[in-house]
């Protein structure tokens, strides 16, 4: 839905002329006044936008959650954005905008809040009560930001060590080591960063299950074996039996978000592989497009075809992964070695398409890098040829075998309501039995040219979740088959004077050509001011990007909205009850990895 009103330029809070959403809004809370975000904000993604006092914020959110016919009921992202240096903004900008990313799974619609806080008020009520995943994007916010969210129920650090000083995100803080000092570790210092790594379980937000109960402690972490990543657990136990766990995360944690600001728009591309460090390519897709929609790029349909091909190729490396280490978590060690092959079979396919295995960084701000190479069309065929059958062999050796259905099924469950409360995304919703894929129910990049199917399970446990990736990998090879004898002719990347790199035809002739390709190069393309959310079902779930131009070569606000971070979220509500076993095989269930979720 594009929102387009007259605004005035004024400070107050007035309601502008309503859109069919805010007619219902107003219908049901006749004293709730939003102010519709205009065209002169320039947002460019077609979410219904609002700007709303922050005295009014509960109110708006219970009349989102509960109140209208067919509620918002997923919190799809909460982040913010340090206002102190954006030359571009609108008439009721101050210091800092939170913003809310909410969904309406009924409708197939999102709509965003803003709210608009001043440096001496940094300061907003928590809406955990409505959305419980609410609870670490507002922990991060805090993090990153310094904003408090009141009566929040535990609003500690979460990415960075509670020793540390500032919030990394102000744009007063430093982006590059080389503005800060040289990094010291006196002993005294050293001291305190001993005592803070003391375990404390009430300042966990832990407490007694009972007053004949006592703590039993296992700490799980952070290690690497079982949990994926550099990933801590503390689990409350009693007897055998799980009855609270505090994921903690952080330790990968490398400012993602934070190099955004620094990069250009094009050498930034490298940054988005090693997010979902499995991902490849899948990292690319809402970062380009994005910034495409941004600066109005229209992506060649050969590009768009290539980009959903290797996309495609990298959900079946990702799963295939998953699949082996699933297996092995749960104590069948054949199976990985078996996958492994298969997906070296498939890395020799994409480094002869792109010259890089893991992190190509293929994709471009108006296409791909490159041309496929002579000869692909034989190198596709014989795997598409060659995956099914080992997908038959692995049905027996793996998801028929008993054990492995002991260990899975009834594990680690949860109801579609639970999945959407918790803002769990991609195949962990979709084992639930809730069919909702972003490339079916908001086609983008090409996915509305293409038939396949959305695989489903119903009980959404651990064998569910594994047996949904399965066939997805199955449905990946029907969209790569149809690639390959469809693949359009044409360029593989857009003639548009802000892609990058830039066409080279004439900079060795051409004075007047060569300059500006040294700047686009050098400097990167200058994007128009404007904001952009840009999502895509990634191989964890849906992976979105929030950008924010300020008409520079660099992003204002890169924000990355990843599938794993709320899905570790939901560990305490679906552990509980279980032992410790059982916490491996949902873990492994889960499929997640620690820079996606730390970033």
């Amino acid at each position: 839905m594009v929102i387009k009103v007259n605004v005035k330029a004024s400070n107050d809070w007035q309601m502008l002329q309503p859109v069919p959403l805010l007619d219902e809004i107003v219908a049901i809370s006749p004293k709730l006044k939003l102010q519709a975000v205009s065209a002169i904000e320039n947002i460019v993604d077609d979410i219904p936008s609002f700007w709303l006092d922050k005295s009014q914020l509960t109110k708006l959110m219970q009349v989102l959650k509960h109140d209208l016919n067919q509620p918002f009921d997923m919190c799809f992202d909460i982040t913010a954005i340090d206002e102190s240096e954006r030359q571009h903004q609108s008439s009721l900008t101050q210091d800092f905008t939170v913003s809310y990313h909410l969904r309406s799974y009924q409708r197939n619609q999102d709509i965003r809040i803003k709210v608009a806080l001043s440096n001496s008020d940094k300061s907003l009520e928590s809406v955990c009560g409505f959305w419980p995943n609410a609870n670490w994007y507002e922990r991060e916010v805090w993090d990153m930001f310094g904003i408090v969210f009141k009566n929040h129920p535990h609003l500690t650090r979460i990415l960075m060590p509670n020793t540390w000083q500032g919030h990394p995100l102000l744009k007063t803080h430093p982006a590059r080591a080389t503005e800060m000092d040289p990094f010291t570790l006196p002993p005294d210092q050293q001291d305190k960063e001993q005592a803070a790594l003391q375990f404390n379980p009430e300042a966990w937000g832990m407490k007694r299950q009972s007053k004949d109960s006592d703590f039993m402690f296992l700490n799980l972490g952070p290690n690497h074996p079982s949990v994926h990543g550099a990933f801590r657990i503390v689990l409350q136990m009693e007897g055998e039996e799980i009855v609270d766990c505090v994921p903690d995360i952080g330790y990968h944690h490398r400012g993602a978000e934070k190099m955004g600001e620094r990069q250009s728009w094009h050498s930034y591309i490298p940054y988005t592989d090693r997010i979902d460090y499995l991902g490849g390519v899948m990292n690319n897709f809402p970062y380009v497009m994005a910034v495409e929609k941004l600066a109005g790029i229209a992506v060649p349909d050969r590009a768009k075809v290539i980009r959903i091909m290797t996309a495609e190729m990298f959900r079946i490396l990702s799963h295939l992964l998953f699949y082996g280490t699933f297996a092995q978590d749960i104590g069948a060690l054949s199976p990985i070695f078996y996958m492994f092959i298969d997906r070296e079979k498939l890395f020799g396919i994409i480094e002869a398409f792109t010259g890089a295995r893991m992190h190509p960084s293929w994709f471009r701000i108006g296409g791909v890098a490159q041309d496929l190479p002579k000869g692909w069309e034989g190198l596709v065929r014989d795997y598409v040829n060659y995956l099914p059958k080992r997908l038959d062999e692995y049905e027996k050796m793996v998801m028929q075998n008993s054990i492995l259905k002991q260990r899975t099924v009834g594990i680690g469950a949860y109801s579609t309501q639970e999945a959407i409360d918790w803002g769990i995304t991609g195949p962990g919703l979709r084992a639930t039995g809730f069919s909702w894929d972003l490339r079916k129910q908001r086609p983008y990049g090409g996915y509305d040219q293409f038939d396949f199917e959305v695989p489903l399970g119903k009980n959404g446990d651990c064998y569910d979740r594994c047996r949904v990736r399965v066939e997805e990998m199955r449905q990946s090879i029907r969209i790569i088959e149809q690639c390959l004898n469809n693949m359009p002719e044409g360029p593989y990347k857009a003639d548009h004077p802000q892609t990058t790199p830039p066409v080279k035809d004439r900079t060795m002739r051409d004075i007047d050509t060569l300059i500006p390709h040294f700047l686009n190069v050098s400097w990167g393309p200058v994007i128009p001011a404007g904001e952009v959310s840009m999502s895509v079902e990634a191989t964890k779930g849906i992976m979105a990007y929030h950008l924010i131009s300020d008409g520079s070569t660099m992003s204002y606000r890169t924000r990355i909205r990843t599938p794993s971070f709320p899905h570790l979220q939901m560990l305490p509500l679906i552990s509980k009850g279980q032992m410790v076993a059982d916490l491996i095989a949902t873990l492994g269930s889960v499929d997640y990895v620690m820079a996606d979720v730390d970033r």
